[in-house]
């Protein structure tokens, strides 16, 4: 009997050692960029949680099938927003041969089935942006005096 057990309890941890949850982790980093500048104040959200960072850096985030939103914020800019789509995590796939409905439903209940990129972009641009102001009018010319 306590041989049956301990089997068990080993192919378990074989079959659930090949699935993405313990290869890839339910979290993962990611760097945030605000061209041209550095320093905006970056928070990226998800169901997982909410992460701080000041470009250009790393963050540590929890991995979801959800999108990862980022807003960054810097004075002197316009706040700038990007939308960033989870992607199915091909570390998963070996779960169909190793890990079976066990180590698929792991993943899934962990996120670790997905991934975000793992540079994210999000460009800034100035307030005072010449393409944002408005034209002005030429002024008008000068009368001149009537000839004699």
């Amino acid at each position: 009997m306590k041989l049956t057990a301990i089997a068990a309890v080993a192919a378990l941890g074989v079959a659930v050692s090949g699935c993405a949850s313990v290869i890839k982790g339910s979290h993962q980093f990611v760097a945030v960029i605000s061209p041209p500048v550095s320093g905006a104040a970056c928070t990226l959200y998800n169901t997982e949680g909410s992460y701080t960072v000041t470009t250009p850096n790393a963050v540590k985030v929890g991995r979801t099938k959800n999108d990862l939103t980022v807003i960054c914020r810097k004075d002197g800019y316009r706040d700038s927003t990007k939308i960033v789509e989870s992607h199915f995590n091909g570390a998963t796939a070996g779960n169909v041969l190793i890990g079976g409905v066990i180590g698929i439903t792991v993943d899934a209940a962990t996120g670790a089935d997905n991934s975000y990129p793992e540079t994210i972009e999000v460009p800034m641009t100035p307030t005072g942006d010449a393409s944002a102001a408005p034209v002005a009018a030429p002024a008008p010319a000068a009368a001149s005096a009537p000839s004699s």
